[in-house]
């Protein structure tokens, strides 16, 4: 099953919604952790950390390997950079709107 651009999107928003898992993306983001690893911090469940970490894989942010017992998770940016993309398009909107609006302030004579 192929997924569309716009369905990625909303996995990887979706998943981004959440700040426990903006947190695991953020502690992912200095080294690989597992499942435990990622639970401590915020004094959860290891399953409930792993249904976080399920979120995050199913929208391609993190990948899983297992190797007996324990699942080690490591961030994967390239949804990420899909994300980033797409927000690409609206920062040129609102740096020419803040651009403008600078103009218009600089400009007024009062």
């Amino acid at each position: 099953m192929t997924t569309s651009a716009d369905e990625r999107l909303d996995l990887v928003f979706g998943a981004l919604a959440d700040r426990t898992r903006r947190r695991m993306l953020a502690q992912l983001a200095s080294a690989p952790a597992s499942i435990t690893e990622l639970a401590a911090p915020h004094n959860m469940s290891l399953p409930g950390a792993s249904k976080h970490v399920r979120v995050l894989e199913h929208a391609g942010l993190v990948r899983r390997t297992i190797d007996g017992r324990v699942h080690r998770c490591t961030l994967d940016l390239a949804a990420m950079r899909t994300a980033d993309d797409w927000l690409a398009h609206y920062r040129a909107f609102w740096d020419h709107t803040l651009d403008a609006l600078t103009d218009y302030v600089r400009e007024d004579p009062r």
